[in-house]
């Protein structure tokens, strides 16, 4: 006859305690069944679910060796190990310029009212925006995204909810929207300054971007407005553009953990080639503008960038790298990024339009573009580490 005994043990943790407990469960032959250790701030805690034959229990060794060490050890015989299916679980990320227990607790109450449980609460990051990850067990995917949307508006906090599993760690290419996404402008927005017709581009930018009109007529229409700009001021718009926060980390951290990269972009080759060689990343498609004796035409060459053809070209991307599209990662703003956030296995809305932020897998609201990593599961600590080994420091 056997029995379940839950082993809990906390204190001030010293290097060795993990290795004593398992030797003195080693020599009375029991099994561990389950095993979890966290330390916060020095304090450990540490649980292990073991197996012992009847009446073999060595609770007098772990609790003099508990005693010799300053550490509490208590034990709870349980029932025992579950051998049906395994539980649904889900990864809850919970990021903001600052966390609160009432908004960590909206979180709570949300996944408590998606039908989940929290078994486990990892931070992620302290800056430039707090970050945690709450492993969760139980619950329905739709009923518990919509109770932590509730959660994510009352609280001003950004909440996204992903299935737990490989798939989830496994991400290898990464697909971005360039202007308002990886770059803070909209660059036809700035060009149309320099043509004098900023206004009226502006108004057409707006409801293409919202959804309101169709985006392959309203980049036409955009576009014709441009005609006859001198081919000088594209150089100067490039150098007006400005990054999204966090876009080089970003970058280089994916680059350094063997992500492929590449913009797709509805708006200019011109810009998309430039900041993808500043950035270090992969690929970049974007429509290309027609210059003519030093002017722009106000036309376009080949095929437009829109809608479809973004979700296309990262299917393309994918099989020319021989990634599954589950393995991949949409980022974008637009109504025009819709398809490729739907298309991918993960698709993040970042400083959405309502239209984008309503249909995408998952928001972000926070200002800076490296906030995304945290969502892969990348901590803070594991980007600083390699930005230390690169250096040599």
């Amino acid at each position: 006859m056997h029995e379940t005994v839950l082993v809990t043990v906390t204190g001030l943790d010293k290097p060795g305690i993990t290795a004593g407990i398992l030797h003195i469960l080693a020599e009375a032959n029991a099994t561990v069944l389950d095993m979890e250790q966290v330390v916060v701030r020095d304090r450990l805690n540490l649980g292990l679910l073991v197996g012992f034959a009847a009446g073999n229990a060595p609770l007098k060794d772990l609790l003099y060796f508990g005693w010799e060490r300053g550490l509490h050890i208590d034990f709870e015989v349980v029932a025992g190990a579950d051998d049906g299916p395994t539980p649904t679980r889900f990864a809850v990320t919970v990021i903001g310029q600052e966390l609160t227990p009432a908004s960590l607790a909206g979180v709570a109450d949300a996944i408590v009212a998606g039908g989940g449980n929290i078994e486990r609460i990892t931070r992620l990051s302290r800056y430039p925006v707090l970050s945690y990850e709450l492993l969760v067990e139980g619950g329905e995917m739709r009923e518990l995204r919509s109770k932590l949307l509730l959660a994510s508006s009352a609280h001003n906090v950004d909440v996204a909810v992903q299935p737990e599993g490989l798939a989830r760690r496994a991400k290898r290419l990464v697909v971005i929207d360039m202007d308002s996404t990886l770059i803070r402008d909209e660059v036809i927005d700035l060009l149309a300054e320099e043509a004098g017709v900023g206004d009226e581009v502006r108004r057409i930018t707006d409801a293409a971007m919202a959804g309101a009109a169709d985006f392959t007529e309203a980049l036409r229409r955009r576009v014709a407005l441009l005609a006859g700009l001198d081919e000088a001021r594209l150089a100067a718009v490039a150098e007006r553009i400005t990054l999204t926060p966090g876009a080089r980390t970003f970058a280089r951290t994916l680059r350094r953990l063997g992500y492929k990269t590449a913009i797709v972009s509805g708006g200019f080759d011109i810009f998309a080639e430039r900041v993808r060689a500043e950035l270090g990343l992969d690929a970049a498609f974007a429509n290309r503008l027609v210059v003519r004796d030093g002017r722009v035409t106000g036309e376009l060459d080949g095929e437009i960038i829109d809608g479809p053809a973004k979700a296309r070209l990262l299917a393309e991307v994918a099989a020319q790298e021989g990634i599954p599209i589950e393995q991949t990662v949409a980022v974008g703003d637009g109504s025009n990024d819709l398809a490729m956030l739907s298309r991918a296995g993960l698709g993040i809305a970042f400083n959405a339009k309502p239209v984008v932020d309503a249909a995408a897998d998952t928001t972000l609201k926070v200002p800076y573009l490296d906030a995304i990593l945290f969502l892969l599961g990348i901590r803070r600590e594991d980007i600083e580490a390699a930005d230390r080994e690169s250096t040599g420091s």
